[in-house]
C-alpha cells in the first residue's frame, strides 16, 4: 500500500511537471500542487478512457493533456488571465493653480 502511493506520488510529480511545462507564463503553484494537478489529470484521463473506449488503460500523453488543462483551469481562477500582463493603474498628476 505505501509503495501505490510513492508511485502515485512520483507519477502525479512527473505528469504535473509536463503539464506546467506545456502551458507557458508565471505559475502561481507549488510542488505539492503540482503532484495534485498530476493525479487529477491521470483520474480524469482515465475517466475519459473508460467512459469513451471502455477500456481501463489511459494513456500518458492523454494524462498530461487532461493536467495541462487543469493547470489553465487554476491560472485561469487565481489571476487576470494566462497572457494577459498585470497593468498597474497609472495615477494622473493634476497640477492645480493656487489662486
Amino acid at each position: 500500500m505505501i509503495a501505490y502511493l510513492i508511485g502515485l506520488i512520483i507519477v502525479g510529480l512527473i505528469v504535473g511537471a509536463l503539464a506546467r511545462l506545456i502551458v507557458p507564463g508565471p505559475d502561481p503553484i507549488g510542488l505539492g500542487m503540482t503532484i495534485l494537478i498530476g493525479i487529477g489529470g491521470s483520474f480524469i484521463a482515465g475517466i475519459l478512457v473508460r467512459a469513451l473506449h471502455g477500456t481501463n488503460e489511459a494513456g500518458f500523453i492523454l494524462s498530461v493533456l487532461c493536467a495541462a488543462g487543469l493547470v489553465y483551469a487554476t491560472r485561469r481562477s487565481r489571476g487576470p488571465g494566462v497572457g494577459t500582463p498585470v497593468v498597474r493603474p497609472v495615477t494622473v498628476r493634476r497640477r492645480y493653480r493656487r489662486w
